[in-house]
């Protein structure tokens, strides 16, 4: 989303510094212009000299807002362009859950240290969710100053594309009269894919026809958690793992639902992804993804596989109706391009960094 912001905020000049080092997306946002600096300190640790380079670099730069993202860049960034001088500190926060055993430790440990500082540190805090802002205030943070601004998506890129999705369809051998489920996730334990794989496997034994496919990465057969999973739930025949791939879009273009099976969620990209591709979701009620799908999909409680699965079977109901399914295809299209555009999120950033 940070990529998504700067490539497309032409009013702006846009300098990111990494706090590791450059990632899936430095090599990108170099390509597009954005400056990118590397502190290079490894997860987990801390490095003096490391926030020595950022406190130079923010005196040199003098730039009027440092935007930070995500909680230790939040805490890091945040107190350093303080030192600096900097005046207009915004936080960002891109996280809900925060729950023992599902995150690391050292991330809520920085939480809460960040309640604390909220009314120090930052001038604004931008949460990506309605219930970031509920549940971080319960975490002592500062919600006066706390402003949603949901995800935005370029709806150029994820665009109904049924030549794109025929072809991926045809790659991995399922016809058109095969309906198909997806995921698009990284294996995680907030992802649950325990949840789906069970649900998967509850349709399957009601007799309900489907093909999945999971995509993200460490998704692949080389998970031999996932795979112990697949074969509990007797889904060799029918789930296929494809890994991290960079051809979302397609993706979203080939699958008929895609699902999202997640215990914990903030603003799940993915929905709306799929949503703009004309494809319609089922998902847990997890963060903001009942105000993602709207009327437009499912939405059933997080780690029940029967209610997961009982939606997955509407769904599918649906879909065997041509008429009303390219009627929910269409209005899940049109719920991305009223609220959940690239350009309304640029906006309302332009609107916070001006206070």
């Amino acid at each position: 989303m940070l990529h998504r912001l700067c490539i497309h905020d032409a009013d702006h000049q846009h300098t990111v510094v990494s706090l590791m080092d450059a990632g899936k997306y430095g090599p990108l946002l170099s390509e597009a212009g954005i400056t990118v600096h590397c502190l290079n300190m490894p997860r987990g640790r801390v490095r003096a000299g490391a926030l020595w380079r950022l406190w130079r670099l923010l005196r040199q730069l003098q730039p009027d807002v440092v935007q930070t993202w995500m909680y230790h860049a939040d805490l890091l960034g945040g107190v350093i362009a303080r030192l600096a001088g900097i005046r207009s500190v915004v936080w960002g926060i891109h996280h809900t859950t925060l729950m023992p055993g599902k995150s690391p430790r050292s991330t809520i440990a920085v939480a809460r240290l960040l309640a604390r500082l909220s009314r120090l540190v930052p001038t604004r805090i931008v949460a990506c969710a309605e219930e970031s802002v509920a549940v971080h205030g319960k975490l002592g943070y500062d919600t006066t100053k706390m402003r949603v601004i949901p995800n935005g998506y370029d709806l150029a890129q994820f665009a109904p594309d049924r030549a794109a999705g025929r072809a991926l369809r045809a790659e991995w051998g399922v016809p058109d009269d095969m309906p198909l489920l997806g995921m698009v996730a990284r294996f995680d334990p907030q992802k649950d894919h325990a949840n789906l794989l069970g649900a998967l496997s509850v349709l399957r034994s009601r007799g309900v026809p489907f093909r999945c496919v999971l995509v993200g990465t460490d998704v692949d057969t080389n998970n031999a958690a996932l795979m112990a999973l697949i074969e509990k739930g007797e889904l060799q025949d029918t789930v296929q793992l494809l890994g991290r791939r960079s051809d979302i879009p397609a993706v979203m273009n080939a699958l008929d639902v895609h699902v999202l099976s997640s215990s914990g969620e903030a603003f799940p990209n993915v929905l709306a992804e799929a949503m703009a591709c004309g494809t319609p979701c089922v998902t847990t009620d997890v963060g903001d993804a009942a105000l993602i799908v709207g009327d437009t999909g499912w939405v059933v409680p997080p780690g029940d596989s029967v209610a997961l699965a009982g939606a997955l079977e509407e769904a599918l109901t649906v879909w065997r109706q041509p008429g009303e399914w390219s009627a929910r295809q269409k209005a899940a299209r049109q719920r991305i391009v009223d609220h959940f555009s690239i350009e309304k999120m640029i906006q309302a950033y332009h609107s916070v960094w001006a206070r």
